[in-house]
Order: structure tokens, then C-alpha cells, then sequence
């Protein structure tokens, strides 16, 4: 039986220039399908928020979303490596307190790593959690928790003063112990740079073709939402929202129309049993339904 991906695995799989897989997931059938499917690593993210919970930004999740998902993702998910995120302020507080947060992810959610934003002003506490036993992949470029102080979602890396910043945040991420870097929404040239100049991976979202590996949002390839909006970065594979619209309204149409259930979907009795339980109206019950099967609906008795 396939082991889940290690650290270790990971880290040649970067030398030997073989692309990591990665896909969020939030709930067990999502786990489920992506782990058949053979993707390498999955992500518990914080973008449940916007896919599953309906929020605007990743800011109101919260520890205890986080792990509720996360658990639910590890029951499906036994033979692949699972990353959680860290949500909004479980960190940044302290190191005891990211110590503590952290922990609940892997030992309540059941991941195998957990994931953070920021760079080098969080290399504290990543090495703080590595010296721990908990594993950390890294996080820079746009930082979806930042959204606001970031002034939007908008590609990152593109001066050189900014570049520069994201480079020493990598390096001061891969020296603090993280496993691993997510660099999201970054300068394809930039992605790319910091890819070469780290022996940990990088995998990016919207960061071009130097990472690697990528990650995607699993709502996003799958047109999964309603309405749904185009996203450069994002390439989708199918279009389950409208599937799903029209299988729905399928369903409701022939229960409108009484076209469901049909006999094949109703269970039978024992027309002794009945009669006992009912008495003459079993005799009912069982003429009613032979017109049924006749005419395809009730008839009446009598005149209107």
C-alpha cells in the first residue's frame, strides 16, 4: 500500500527535477477523490473561508474550523501527506501560543505539517515549531491573511526593493527549518529565482512555471462554485457547478411532476402484514397501487 509522501521524498523529489502535486481539500469526499486521483500532498487551507464557509477572506476562520476540516480530510486521506494552515492570529502571538495552536492541528486534525504565513518575521516561531517536532511549510508573495494591509490581491515581487524582500524571506524560512515554500502570486522570473537559490521546494499558485510544484484551490479546477470567477493563474478541468445545477433541477422537476419515485424506488410489503396492520384498507392500498402502476398516477373512485 502507497506510504504518504515524506520530507524527505520531497526534498529529491526536487533534486531530481520531478514536480510535487498539491490540492486543497476540505471535507472527506474531497480528500477521498483527490487521494485516488494520486496527488501528492494535500492542503487543509484557510480558503475554506471563501469555498466552504462563505466569508469574503480567510480572516474568520478559525482554529477550530480548521481543525474540524483537517480531521475530516485525515479519515479520507490515509496514504497522503497533510498540510494544515495556521489561520488568522494563532500566530504571531508568541511562541508558546503557535506552539500550542499548532498542535491541536496535528494532534486533534490529524495533519502532518502545518502551514503560516510570512517570512522572515516569522522565522522564529517556524524554527520554534521544527525544534518541536512539527513540521512547517513556509508561505510569502501574497499572503491572503494580509489581504487588507496588502491593499488587494495583487501579483507580487515585481520591484526590485520588493524582490529582494521575498528572496531573504525565503532564505530566512529554509534556515529557520521549514520543509517547504508556498510562494503565491509571485513574478514568474522571481518564482523562479528563489526556487534556485533554496534546497527545500518551492510550490507555487499563480508563480509561473520555475516552482517545484503547484497548488490549486480544489473548488477552482473544478468550476465547483456559483458563480464562478476566471482566474488567470488557475487552469479547470471541469465544470461541476453546472453539472450539479442541472442535476439538481432534474431532481426537483420530476418530483414536481411526480416522475420520482417510481415503483423501482419504493419498497413492497407483505400484503398479509398489511392487512393486518390496516385492515380493509390494505385492500385499499393494494388496488390504489395497481392503478398507479397502470396510469402512472392515483385515480379516483369517483365523478369530479
Amino acid at each position: 500500500m502507497t506510504q504518504p509522501l515524506t520530507i524527505t521524498k520531497m526534498k529529491k523529489m526536487k533534486q531530481n527535477g520531478e514536480p510535487i502535486s498539491m490540492l486543497t481539500a476540505y471535507d472527506y469526499p474531497s480528500a477521498k477523490l483527490a487521494e485516488e486521483a494520486g496527488i501528492d500532498i494535500l492542503l487543509v487551507g484557510d480558503s475554506l473561508g471563501n469555498v466552504v464557509l462563505g466569508y469574503d477572506t480567510t480572516i474568520p476562520v478559525t482554529l477550530d474550523d480548521m481543525v474540524y476540516h483537517a480531521r475530516a480530510v485525515a479519515r479520507a486521506a490515509r496514504h497522503t501527506f497533510i498540510v494544515a494552515d495556521l489561520p488568522f492570529m494563532t500566530y504571531r502571538l508568541g511562541k508558546e501560543t503557535t506552539l500550542r495552536n499548532a498542535a491541536r492541528l496535528l494532534q486533534e486534525g490529524h495533519a502532518h505539517a502545518v502551514k503560516l504565513e510570512g517570512g522572515a518575521e516569522v522565522a522564529d516561531e517556524v524554527a520554534a515549531l521544527v525544534k518541536a517536532g512539527i513540521p512547517v511549510m513556509g508561505h510569502i508573495g501574497l499572503t491572503p491573511q494580509s489581504v487588507h494591509q496588502l491593499g488587494g490581491y495583487k501579483v507580487q515581487g515585481k520591484l526590485e526593493k520588493e524582490a529582494q524582500r521575498l528572496i531573504d524571506d525565503a532564505k530566512a524560512l529554509e534556515a529557520a527549518g521549514a520543509f517547504s515554500v508556498v510562494l503565491e502570486l509571485v513574478t514568474e522570473p522571481l518564482a523562479e529565482a528563489i526556487s534556485s537559490a533554496l534546497s527545500i521546494p518551492t510550490i507555487g499558485i499563480g508563480a509561473g512555471r520555475g516552482c517545484d510544484g503547484q497548488v490549486l484551490v480544489y473548488h477552482d479546477i473544478l468550476q465547483y462554485a456559483s458563480p464562478y470567477y476566471e482566474k488567470r493563474f488557475v487552469k479547470t478541468y471541469a465544470d461541476l457547478g453546472t453539472t450539479i445545477r442541472g442535476a439538481i433541477g432534474a431532481y426537483v422537476a420530476d418530483v414536481k411532476s411526480r416522475a420520482f419515485p417510481e415503483q423501482a424506488h419504493a419498497f413492497p410489503m407483505e400484503q398479509e402484514a398489511l392487512r393486518r396492520l390496516y385492515g380493509g384498507a390494505a385492500d385499499n392500498a393494494e388496488e390504489n397501487g395497481s392503478r398507479r402502476d397502470q396510469a402512472g398516477a392515483p385515480k379516483g373512485g369517483g365523478q369530479s
